[in-house]
């Protein structure tokens, strides 16, 4: 008699609970809209006095923007296209894949190779022909002012290969042209990468930790003693996140464009393009929090779990270096994680002046990785 006098106790402060909330919703016209925007404003105000928020979604994208713009652009490979209708099997280029700097793209019509000098992503265009009626080689370079750096190192190969003896006049002959591109400077590259990684630390660490840390002192359950409705909860630390997640973005892109030439090929329309796509992937990244805020068991496991999320996605997904440069085992995995199609489609907004439809393929993704951590999300997310 006593246990089910025990048992029935929960049960009657359930009651007694939904009953309050009812009346008060009854008698002074309670806003859930209102307690969302108070909750929203309150998770707002503890983000900024979070260091670590602070840290992980301003200073150490900052740190890199910082030390990568100063450096500037740069590298030890050149990317050359081989004309369709080339000869692959002359002495050029032979030469040219012993110098262990040339990387040779193949395969693509000519339309595509001048959409790639034009962007900078091939630093130059190689065709290689036999005379007529000669054994010697006709030589036709078109190199790109988007990578004059990268353009004069391998004339520089090209001179020491002819006029050193590997290659004689009576073998091959070269000319050469430029065509004008925009410019493809290293931060071009960098702070795409950069605020992705920027938005998926804050949408996973900033999450895990506060839903945690709400339930483990009680804080939810006092929510359901008021009137606030659980979706309140979510959407009003949603709003908080994507809010400080925004201005961290915004304050990225303009401090790299005012100091370091980031391109921003349609300027205030481009900004807000990346804005949108900053949104919805704070929103995915912020799913992969509620996975770990409900399998974690205390705050010490937070940041081991939130790190196997993390960091495979830093390193491999386009961050600091081309997923062309990964080995080509690594590179399917490396296009499986959601980070990988924010920073493309970063990418192409900012420096191509995409638009949001271009690049709908990569918003796809985005939205079937979100679809899908959601749907594990509720299976494994606690209240209490």
């Amino acid at each position: 008699m006593n246990d089910n006098n025990i048992n029935a106790q929960p049960d009657r402060e359930e009651l007694n609970s939904g009953m309050k909330k009812e009346n008060i919703n009854r008698i002074s016209g309670y806003s859930n809209t209102k307690a969302t925007l108070a909750l929203a404003k309150a998770s707002f105000r503890s983000i900024i006095r979070s260091p670590s928020a602070v840290v992980f979604t301003l200073a150490f994208p900052l740190i890199f923007i910082l030390v990568f713009g100063f450096l500037g652009g740069g590298g030890t490979h050149i990317d050359i296209g081989i004309s369709p209708g080339s000869d692959l099997k002359n002495p050029v280029i032979v030469m040219l894949e012993k110098t262990g700097m040339i990387r040779l793209v193949k395969d693509k019509s000519k339309k595509d190779f001048a959409k790639l000098l034009e962007k900078g992503n091939v630093d130059a265009m190689i065709d290689v022909h036999r005379k007529v009626n000669s054994v010697a080689y006709s030589v036709n370079v078109v190199y790109t002012s988007a990578s004059m750096d990268k353009g004069n190192i391998l004339k520089s190969v090209l001179n020491n290969l002819f006029y050193d003896k590997n290659l004689k006049p009576s073998i091959a002959e070269i000319k050469e042209s430029t065509i004008h591109g925009r410019e493809y400077k290293t931060i071009d590259f960098i702070l795409p990468g950069q605020l992705g990684f920027s938005l998926l630390s804050t949408g996973v660490f900033g999450t895990a930790f506060v839903f945690l840390s709400l339930r483990q002192t009680l804080v939810i359950k006092r929510f359901f003693a008021t009137p606030v409705k659980r979706s309140s909860i979510v959407i009003g630390e949603g709003i908080a996140r994507i809010g400080f997640a925004l201005i961290g973005a915004l304050f990225i892109i303009v401090l790299g464009n005012l100091f370091f030439g980031f391109t921003l090929v349609h300027g205030a329309i481009t900004v807000v393009n990346m804005l949108v796509l900053a949104t919805l992937g704070v929103i995915v990244f912020m799913g992969f929090g509620f996975i770990i805020s409900g399998i974690a068991k205390n705050e010490s496991m937070v940041p081991p779990i939130s790190n196997i999320v993390t960091l495979p996605q830093f390193l491999l997904s386009g961050t600091f270096f081309s997923i062309e440069a990964f080995p080509k085992w690594l590179q399917p995995i490396s296009r499986a994680l959601p980070l990988t199609y924010l920073n493309d489609a970063m990418r192409k907004v900012a420096f191509e002046g995409l638009n949001l439809w271009d690049v709908k393929f990569q918003i796809m993704i985005l939205v079937i990785w979100g679809i899908g951590i959601y749907a594990v999300a509720v299976k494994v997310f606690k209240w209490e």
